[in-house]
C-alpha cells in the first residue's frame, strides 16, 4: 500500500501567499487613494476656531443675520448700517463640501441699509453653506448658514 501525498505544507504556504498579496493590495489602494480634506487649510482653520466663535457672537450681538429664501432663490445678508460707516471690508463664500470646484466667493458690498442679496438660482442642486466674514473698526465678524438648493 502506497501512502497518499500530503498537501498540508502546500496549503499553508498558499494561505500565507494569498494573505500577503491581499495585504499588499490593501496598502497600495490606501496609499494611492486621494482623500481631500474639507479645506486645504483645515488645520490652520481649527487653530483659529475660538476666534471664529468670538466673531460669531459679535455678529449676532450686532444684529447681523443670513437668511435663505428658497421661494425667491436667494440668500439675504443683513448687516447693521452703523458698521458700514466705519472702516469696513469683507467677503461672502458659498461653499459646497462635496464639490470644492463649485465654491464661489463674492466681495461684501451691502447697500446703505446694510443688506446684500445673492441669487442662488444658477447654483447646482444640493447642500450648500454660505459664510460671511467681515471686519469693521478692527473687529472681526462671522456668520454661517446652511441651505439646500432644490433640484430644478
Amino acid at each position: 500500500m502506497e501512502p497518499g501525498k500530503n498537501y498540508w505544507p502546500l496549503g499553508i504556504i498558499l494561505a500565507f501567499v494569498l494573505f500577503f498579496a491581499g495585504m499588499a493590495t490593501v496598502v497600495v489602494i490606501a496609499a494611492t487613494h486621494r482623500e481631500d480634506l474639507v479645506s486645504r487649510e483645515y488645520y490652520e482653520q481649527e487653530l483659529k476656531f475660538q476666534d471664529q466663535i468670538d466673531a460669531i457672537a459679535r455678529a449676532q450681538k450686532a444684529g447681523a443675520y443670513l437668511r435663505f429664501d428658497a421661494a425667491a432663490g436667494r440668500v439675504l445678508l443683513a448687516l447693521p448700517p452703523a458698521q458700514l460707516s466705519r472702516k469696513f471690508a469683507g467677503k461672502v463664500t458659498f461653499y459646497r463640501a462635496d464639490a470644492p470646484g463649485l465654491d464661489r466667493e463674492y466681495m461684501l458690498e451691502p447697500n446703505p441699509e446694510g443688506a446684500q442679496q445673492f441669487s442662488v438660482s444658477r447654483f447646482s442642486s444640493g447642500p450648500w453653506q454660505v459664510r460671511a466674514s467681515w471686519t469693521a473698526d478692527g473687529q472681526a465678524y462671522f456668520l454661517e448658514e446652511k441651505f439646500v438648493v432644490a433640484a430644478k
